[in-house]
């Protein structure tokens, strides 16, 4: 019985936790009750995953209307996939928090931060899980709204800047996505998801259909920062907390990649989107600008977070681009990118945050020396950084192995050389990291620094761990990744 109700449960709890966290305004007593919502929503997701590739898709029909007529939550390979790795972001970074907060927000604003944490987390699952198409426009401002304002909690008057532009683009965004749902909404007068699927092919306005993918397509776009789109992203996290920054960028840009995959391969359906848009001739060149723009920008940053924020960019590119292939294999590598891309780049912005905690800043200056005064943090942002890079034995490796034999498959080798080429940029911007941290001196004068405390280093060190876990074991991702491409692509091709 527990079992049929986990779909809701999984958005319920952490959704009513955050009106009794704004109730009880206590700072540990907001981080107590987080941490209970976050971490069951872990095992909720966790037990979703296991019966799904156990028993197939499991549905709930919310307060009993059958789909199509009411709302359901549809858990089915995919989804699940990304509710496990949102809620082990959102559980892990929020076990990190208590430190960082407490030195970067205001005492009487860290109430309102976990309400507000637990407000976007409860939104990125819900676009996750559900199968109604305004129910997901819903989550997906939820989930934006309250980001909206965890950037405005930095300390940098900057911040405000950054939130306002994060706000507007990310308007502008639902804007298109809530008008290309009620294009659909027009044509079959369903907002199911595969009510919809199953009811476009006998649409008599083709024309409507066309424009309803194009909306969708670039709100989606400006949600998931896709290049040259992406102009909310870098300052809004690098003047966000480090917390939230992490979290972000570990979860805000995957999930619109997700709901980007649902619209395209599970409403609109492969044949349409890339038979007869050929959406692909899209794709292909604004992914591989991307991870060129983006990783050539990121070298000559002299802050750590603006840093990874632009390399975040890049990674965006190669997600995308998995997804152009339109094959099984590239398909692999784009979806499991989500996951290994979330940990590794979560896991750096919190060794980053470490940082900002002991040093003040995560300007690069700071950082000199810090390999000696900071072991344990810098070895986990350099074990992050050969994660970006694709070096064997990182989850990393996993992603760009999948996307070269995809690139091979469709394209052949051209494609594949400029992805393997890509990873010198991202060598060049981690070793300048590595050179300052390691191989210049510490700044005369420069106070003595500890090690960053345990409650910041586990965490940290789970999620860099957890990638490293994930790029020998692969069957949990990519294994996972491969069952859910199969179901998008449903025999296409």
């Amino acid at each position: 019985m527990i079992l049929h109700h986990l779909p809701v449960l999984e958005i319920v709890i952490p959704l009513l936790t955050a009106p009794v966290v704004v109730i009880f305004r206590r700072t540990r007593i907001a981080w107590g009750l987080a941490m209970l919502a976050l971490w069951a929503s872990f095992a909720i997701a966790g037990r979703l995953l296991f019966e799904v590739l156990a028993n197939g898709p499991v549905s709930y029909d919310m307060g009993n209307w059958a789909s199509p007529y009411g709302i359901v939550y549809r858990v089915d390979a995919l989804s699940a996939f990304m509710a496990v790795f949102v809620s082990t972001i959102g559980a892990v970074v929020l076990t990190f928090a208590p430190r960082s907060v407490t030195d970067e927000i205001p005492e009487d604003r860290r109430y309102l931060f976990y309400a507000l944490y637990l407000l976007s987390v409860t939104g990125a699952l819900g676009i996750s899980i559900t199968g109604d198409l305004f129910n997901l426009f819903v989550f997906l401002e939820i989930s934006a709204l309250s980001s909206y304002s965890l950037v405005a909690l930095g300390r940098d008057r900057r911040a405000l800047t950054a939130s306002f532009r994060y706000l507007v683009m990310g308007t502008a965004g639902a804007t298109f996505i809530l008008i290309g749902i009620g294009l659909l909404y027009m044509m079959t007068g369903s907002l199911n998801m595969l009510d919809v699927a199953r009811l476009l092919p006998e649409a008599t306005a083709p024309r409507t259909l066309f424009v309803a993918f194009a909306f969708l397509t670039v709100g989606v776009a400006l949600k998931m920062a896709l290049f040259p789109l992406h102009l909310w992203l870098p300052n809004a996290y690098t003047y966000a907390p480090s917390v939230v920054s992490a979290f972000l960028a570990a979860t805000a840009t995957k999930v619109a990649i997700y709901v980007f995959l649902r619209l395209t391969f599970t409403v609109f359906g492969p044949a349409f989107a890339f038979g007869t848009v050929h959406v692909q001739a899209l794709l292909l060149p604004l992914s591989l600008l991307a991870i060129y723009t983006a990783s050539t920008v990121a070298i000559f940053q002299t802050d750590m977070k603006r840093m990874l924020a632009y390399s975040s960019l890049a990674q965006i590119g190669y997600m995308v681009l998995g997804i152009s292939f339109a094959t099984v294999t590239g398909l692999t590598g784009g979806i499991v990118h989500l996951m290994n891309h979330a940990l590794i780049k979560g896991g750096l912005f919190l060794a980053t945050g470490c940082l900002v905690l002991r040093l003040g800043s995560s300007e690069m200056d700071a950082l000199r020396g810090a390999g000696r005064r900071m072991p344990w943090t810098m070895m986990a942002w350099v074990v992050g950084g050969l994660g970006l890079i694709g070096v064997p034995a990182t989850a990393g490796f996993v992603s760009k192995w999948y996307l070269v034999l995809g690139a091979v498959e469709r394209h052949g080798w051209p494609v594949a050389v400029l992805v393997l080429l890509s990873s010198l940029l991202a060598l060049a911007y981690v070793w300048r990291v590595v050179e300052i941290a390691y191989f210049q001196p510490v700044p005369e004068g420069a106070p003595p620094v500890r090690e960053a405390p345990l409650s910041m280093l586990i965490p940290t060190w789970i999620l860099i761990g957890t990638s490293l876990v994930l790029g020998v074991w692969t069957q949990l991702s990519a294994g996972v990744a491969h069952r859910a491409a199969v179901m998008l692509l449903g025999g296409w091709r």
